[in-house]
């Protein structure tokens, strides 16, 4: 029995290996790559992965060297690890947002390739609801603004040390709401901005809307050796309700090797020399901008180019003068022309008092010249930071016109408009006496705004219950503090009210008023003016040493017809008696 089930075991292990060998196994999906250099591509594997948990790439081929990169389109170089000439790994992170990636492999000696389509990440799918229908409804989820990278580009697909290109990214809100306050600053050790000062502000997007911002950019000489050159991109905005978001993105661009020099030197074109205006400082003479404010802002521009700049003219937002080409290109034209500045945006600032040109004249090579341009803010704009463009048209010394382009930030506040009084007249004070100070606070602007608190000092008097805290005030609504004033010393007692809140870029403040009391001195009575006999003060009237008899006996004598005059003190009531005639 024992033999005849090895036997049946024997057959059954035989027919399965046969079933298997006639199986061809299914055939795996090719991924196209395009493949600039020596290297190849055999495999990705995954080509699929859930974005709950990081997960290792497998890249197999061959022409791997070391410094080897392999790198997710649209979102990042991953941590890349050689383990031979033919396999790769590479560390996916959680939390990559959902999407079909392409892959891309870059190596320092034999080129580049770049798979299309090859990894899909996918996001868990939600639980579903089992419970029972009910007429309770179910809870709203939570939604938020989520800004993320659509695209980027170069005006180079590689880079070299000390080199100038343009930087273009554009920016797409995948959330449920709307995304404002959004300021983008570009900056890493392997990039310095220009122009700009590397911080760029963007409109508010909607969700699903784009943004393209530009960002002229030049590599730093340490990355020269290096594979791989990583801009930051750090965003920040905040949500319809005011709560701030932050967005940090690597881009990643190949390094360029330097190319061998031959021992033959070949002629190298000298480029002319050309004007390059550059905003060197700006500043306003209002501090505070608020809707409504009038103000001049004051501007400062270098020429640091290696040649004069001729016929400068400074277009506040943007514009064009005929017979050139803009973006700081040398125009065909003789430098002749008018100057178009009319398309620009006037929506948060306006200019007053002159037009958005102004002319500055001739800017020497290396010199510099400044202007000033009278604005009003708007008075519907709303608090934030806005960018505000000039252009600056000018020819040089052979006739090319050039228009270069500058972008500057102002910031727009709106404090709180509060007066800060007594409500009621305080009076004098007096040394040593307990005095009761009726302070207010009242909201004299147009909207709600929450007040910290609000606090009195005074130097020359003791004060207590001289703090509290004030929270929302309604537009005309008043706030009180009933403070309490001991003054040691006489003469005009300087009260300083301060009310502390938090402006519109998240930053303490506080509102200072200083109001001015009367402090008197304790009277003391003089010799002769009052007091007991016998102290000094003398004796007391007759009207204050008659009682209630003496004045009735008076009212009689009166109305007999006798003297009806006050007695003295201390002496008895004289009545002369008079016979009465009949009619």
């Amino acid at each position: 029995m024992k033999l005849f089930h090895s036997i049946f075991r024997v057959a059954f292990i035989l027919a399965m290996l046969l079933s298997a060998i006639a199986t061809p196994p299914p055939a795996r999906a090719q991924i196209a790559c395009t493949i600039t250099g020596t290297i190849t591509i055999a495999d990705i594997q995954p080509r699929s992965l859930i974005n709950t948990a990081q997960v290792d790439l497998v890249v197999t081929g061959t022409g791997f060297t070391a410094g080897a990169v392999v790198v997710l389109q649209n979102f990042g170089a991953l941590n890349t690890t050689m383990a031979g000439g033919t396999l790769l790994t590479a560390t996916v992170p959680a939390g990559v947002p959902a999407g079909t990636y392409n892959v891309q492999i870059i190596d320092p000696a034999n080129g580049t390739a770049a798979c299309n389509g090859a990894l899909a990440v996918t996001a868990p799918a939600p639980p579903t609801a089992t419970a029972a229908p009910t007429n309770t409804p179910a809870p709203t989820a939570f939604i938020r603004p989520i800004i993320q990278v659509d695209s980027y580009a170069a005006s180079s697909p590689d880079v070299v040390a000390n080199q100038d290109l343009d930087f273009e990214i554009t920016f797409v809100n995948w959330g449920g709401v709307s995304a404002t306050n959004i300021v983008a600053e570009f900056g890493g050790s392997d990039f310095q901005p220009r122009v700009t000062g590397g911080v760029r502000v963007s409109s508010p997007l909607a969700p699903n809307e784009k943004y393209k911002m530009f960002q002229p950019l030049t590599t730093q000489t340490g990355v020269a050796g290096k594979p791989l050159a990583t801009l930051e991109v750090k965003v920040s905005y905040t949500d319809p309700g005011g709560t701030a978001y932050n967005e940090t993105f690597a881009i990643t661009f190949p390094v360029r090797r330097p190319t061998a020099v031959t021992s033959t030197p070949t002629p190298t074109a000298t480029p002319s020399p050309r004007p390059q205006l550059l905003i060197n400082n700006y500043q306003t003479d209002v501090e505070v901008l608020k809707p409504g404010t009038r103000f001049t802002l004051s501007i400062e521009v270098q020429n640091s180019g290696s040649a004069g700049a001729q016929r400068v003219s400074a277009i506040l937002g943007g514009g064009t003068v005929s017979g050139g080409s803009p973006g700081g290109t040398p125009g065909s034209g003789s430098g002749g022309g008018g100057v178009s500045g009319g398309g620009g945006s006037f929506d948060s600032f306006a200019p007053l008092e002159s037009s958005n040109v102004q002319f500055i004249g001739d800017v020497g090579a290396g010199g510099s010249a400044s202007f000033k341009q009278p604005l009003i803010v708007n008075a519907a704009t709303k608090p934030g930071a806005y960018p505000v463009k000039f252009s600056f048209t000018y020819t040089d010394a052979k006739g090319s016109s050039y228009t270069d382009d500058q972008v500057i930030t102002l910031l727009v506040y709106s404090p709180p408009l509060v007066e800060i009084s007594f409500y009621r007249d305080p009076g004098p004070l007096f040394i040593g006496q307990p005095n009761l100070l009726p302070l207010q606070v009242v909201n004299l602007g147009r909207s709600n705004t929450v007040l910290g608190n609000m606090k009195v000092t005074a130097t020359g008097a003791e004060l207590s219950n001289n703090s509290i805290l004030v929270g929302n005030l309604d537009v005309g609504n008043y706030f009180t503090l009933d403070a309490n004033a001991l003054p040691n010393q006489p003469g005009p007692l300087e009260l300083t009210v301060t009310v502390d809140y938090v402006d519109d870029f998240n930053q303490p403040q506080t509102i200072t008023q200083t109001l001015t009391v009367e402090v008197l001195d304790i009277p003391t009575p003089s010799p002769g003016e009052g007091g007991l006999p016998g102290e000094g003060g003398g004796l007391p009237s007759p009207a204050e040493a008659e009682g209630p008899i003496q004045l009735v006996i008076r009212f009689i004598s009166g109305f007999l017809g006798f003297d009806s005059g006050p007695a003295n003190a201390g002496q008895a009531v004289q009545v002369e008696t008079r016979p009465i005639t009949g009619p």
